[in-house]
């Protein structure tokens, strides 16, 4: 009876809080004052509903951040947290036609909104991945700042993404912050780095500064990021405490141009030259800049704007020395992701393999060959962490689509990032490709055999000449994969996979070629993700999926796949 009575008490309290009313002051205008009380207020999300402009203004009247927020008008979709501050008021502009909308003061937002002192991520969609890596809550894209520190017990990845904390569609960009010791389990940590005066906060990256060349301490974290406003700008901010705070340089912008496409900004320390290299995406081309201390940059060259492909704009860049595997040489590679202008529609990573010297990357390929890392539909914004150990080249892509990223079935979240990768080279004939293997760190993932599929589970499958894997559940949905020994290619679709009525965009046959005989494939199944890479790694398929049910059923033609489970 006592719990009864409590949990009746807090449900009355959560309804007279509710109903507080705002100050209108016009037809589309209105204020709100924040109780106090409560660690948050929890804001009604309705996506279908035009983006509000919202002021959060502190007690001495200064205005602490101007998000975008979808505030529910007829229904409520989900909710999404704002933390209050003493005083704090909301200076609320609406956007839509007041004719189709009604009057501010009946909007669903007001009956709706909630103050609490926590904010429940529990999944409550059946397509959260079980181990990949997703935001608690909210939209995300590129992933940014991705860095690895060593530490006492042992190491500490970091991993900043693109992300809107006010709903489940882009806007508001922050960088959002995860942590992990094994690359497979992530921890969510605060914002690191949020939109401030200068712009809202685009893609870019970390580095660690052993060497003090910053002047911020021996190892100390630096990041820089695109500031986006009415142009885009680079930006730079500093972390002395293993990267779980930033403080934003104070002259920024660092790095401007007249272009209107100038951003992502890419670091890494050249040995020969002894300096800081950057790469940034500049239109349909890659610009370089030096510098010796961080703050300091000098244009050195430009690439591109006869290579590869450009169908889009190019985008997130990186540059990296990398083993060609069988020669103890090395040579560079150059990652540039494209949208659009991928294989099959909307997003890829294109990649151009050469040399640099500090000064200019030089191209080994013809100008009209391209070269894609992956041959899915859902791989982008292809970037590596700085300092991994063991000088290994560690990627995370972002997996999805811009052509349907923001219409995809699930709600509580938006988008996830594939499994971690490390990058290498390997020569087929007269070119040299980039090899993509899953990192290390996922074969801690493996559990034991099981006879049966399961929503996450890795297949391992010998390939015996020509193949044809096929995924299916109850309902008839199938994902079905296949093998062509003779054309040497691999193909997966996906267009009865299950949903794919959201996009047009979205139900698709995708093929890589294979640069030589498959032995085995290594299949990772994830409630909405199959990724699969040749076990030599020289192809990789990254591809969302999202069946209304598990796919329970497999079957194979030329060849035997083991199924394991997932330890997460």
């Amino acid at each position: 009876m006592k719990r009864l009575l409590t949990l009746m008490t807090a449900m009355l309290m959560t309804l007279a809080l509710a109903a507080q009313k705002p100050m209108v002051l016009g037809d589309n205008h209105a204020m709100l004052r924040l109780e106090q009380g409560k660690k948050f207020i929890l804001l009604p999300i309705e996506e279908k509903a035009e983006n509000a402009s919202v002021r959060v203004i502190d007690k001495n009247n200064q205005c602490l951040r101007k998000p975008n927020i979808r505030l529910a008008v007829d229904n409520v979709d989900y909710y999404v947290p704002l933390e209050i501050k003493d005083g704090q008021l909301l200076d609320i502009i609406f956007h839509a036609d007041r004719r189709q909308t009604g009057n501010v003061k009946d909007f669903a937002c007001w009956k709706e909104l909630k103050y609490s002192d926590t904010f429940d991520t529990t999944n409550r969609e059946r397509f959260r991945p079980a181990y990949h890596h997703a935001p608690e809550y909210g939209w995300m894209n590129d992933p940014n700042g991705m860095f690895y520190l060593p530490t006492a017990d042992g190491g500490e990845w970091h991993l900043c993404y693109q992300w809107n904390p006010y709903g489940s569609l882009w806007e508001n960009m922050t960088w959002g912050h995860a942590v992990s010791d094994d690359l497979v389990h992530w921890k969510h940590l605060p914002a690191a780095i949020e939109p401030d005066a200068v712009g809202t906060i685009f893609s870019g990256s970390c580095v660690v500064d052993k060497n003090n060349t910053s002047g911020y301490g021996r190892n100390a974290i630096i990041a820089f990021y695109t500031s986006a406003a009415e142009n885009q700008t680079q930006s730079m901010a500093y972390s002395t405490d293993g990267g779980r705070t930033f403080i934003k340089y104070e002259k920024n912008p660092v790095i401007t141009s007249d272009s209107p496409d100038f951003r992502d900004p890419h670091l890494f320390w050249h040995e020969e030259t002894s300096k800081w290299i950057m790469i940034l995406a500049v239109g349909q081309e890659m610009h370089i800049y030096s510098s010796a201390n961080l703050k300091d940059w000098a244009f050195e060259s430009a690439f591109g704007r006869e290579y590869g492909n450009h169908d889009g704009v190019w985008e997130c860049p990186d540059l990296m020395r990398l083993p060609v595997r069988g020669t103890g040489q090395q040579k560079w590679m150059l990652i540039c992701n494209i949208n659009p202008g991928g294989p099959f529609g909307g997003n890829a990573t294109q990649y151009f393999v050469g040399q640099f010297d500090g000064h200019r990357f030089v191209c080994e390929s013809r100008t009209e060959v391209t070269k894609w890392m992956d041959y899915g539909k859902d791989h982008y914004a292809t970037v590596t962490f700085d300092n991994a150990p063991d000088q290994r080249h560690v990627a995370i892509v972002w997996m999805s689509n811009w052509q349907y990223a923001n219409q995809v079935p699930t709600k509580q979240f938006r988008s996830i990032n594939a499994l971690p990768r490390d990058l290498d080279l390997f020569v087929d004939g007269s070119e040299t490709y980039c090899g993509v293997t899953p990192s290390r760190e996922v074969d801690a993932l493996r559990g034991a055999r099981q006879k049966k599929l399961s929503d996450a589970c890795e297949l391992v499958v010998d390939v015996k000449g020509s193949m044809q894997l096929t995924l299916q559940n109850t309902k008839g949905e199938q994902v079905i994969m296949s093998y062509d020994q003779q054309k040497q290619t691999f193909a997966m679709d996906r267009t009865q996979s299950g949903e794919v009525t959201f996009s047009e965009a979205f139900p698709v046959v995708t093929v890589a070629p294979t640069h030589g005989q498959l032995k085995q494939l290594r299949i990772f199944i994830d409630h909405c993700a199959i990724e699969v890479f040749d076990a030599e790694g020289r192809m990789s398929m990254t591809n969302l999926v999202f069946p209304s049910e598990a796919y329970s059923i497999m079957k194979v033609k030329g060849g035997k796949a083991t199924i394991y489970s997932i330890n997460h």
